[in-house]
């Protein structure tokens, strides 16, 4: 079982009991424990309580980043679908009805999202470094959707409407060096030459890395990560 920061499992547990569904945020800087915390709280709560959807679904394609010239900034806010992100959002919060354009998921207040169908959601693999489309079910009885990602909390590149359709956010915080040596035994293990993948890490991860800790203080909790 993955050790979870002190409280986590009881209050997303308390999330899961709620009337309706609910929409759990997990911010945090590249590295973080994001996926890892969010992936050990469903295993906890077990499959018919939770789902994770992750925004990294939403990564442009790499032939995309590439023709358009932001292959060397992937992992920079624009280089997401956040329209496409906010969308999913809206259905998973409407059940799964889009019949008022997303505004009843906009109005709906915390817990009381009307739960109707199943919605895909699109998963990133690293191995084809880009997102497949209708990878993950959410059943329209999952009680609690863990989304994560890092610019959950971010205003930039169209991703301002994020925070105000979910229902509480979390915000990892971890050691920074550990954070940046996890990150480059990441990219080595996904193809990069170690030299390159620490060059990466130190430059492009750690510019997203101080944009998402600006928005910290926007998160309804901060945990330290073990």
């Amino acid at each position: 079982m993955t050790q979870l920061p002190d409280g986590a499992l009881e209050r997303a547990r308390e999330l899961a009991e709620r009337p309706g569904r609910t929409l759990l945020g997990i911010a945090g800087a590249p590295g973080a424990g994001k996926s890892t915390l969010a992936a050990g709280l469903a295993q906890a709560l077990g499959a018919a309580s939770a789902v994770v959807v992750p925004m990294d679904g939403f990564h442009l394609a790499q032939a995309t980043l590439e023709r358009l010239g932001r292959a060397e900034r992937k992992g920079a806010p624009d280089t997401f679908d956040a329209a496409g992100f906010i969308a999913l959002l809206r259905r998973l919060r409407s059940g799964g009805g889009l019949a008022d354009g997303g505004r009843e998921a906009d109005r709906a207040e915390p817990g009381t999202a009307v739960v109707g169908e199943t919605v895909w959601a699109p998963e990133y693999r690293r191995d084809l470094r880009h997102g497949v489309t209708g990878a993950i079910e959410v059943a329209p009885d999952v009680p609690l959707v863990i989304v994560e990602g890092n610019y959950l909390l971010c205003d930039e590149a169209g991703f301002g409407p994020v925070r105000g359709l979910l229902d509480e956010t979390w915000f990892c915080e971890l050691d920074p060096a550990v954070r940046v040596e996890r990150l480059v035994a990441r990219h080595v293990a996904t193809g990069k030459e170690p030299g390159y993948a620490r060059e990466w890490v130190l430059g492009s991860d750690e510019r997203n890395a101080a944009l998402v800790a600006a928005t910290r203080d926007r998160a309804d909790r901060v945990l330290v990560m073990p």
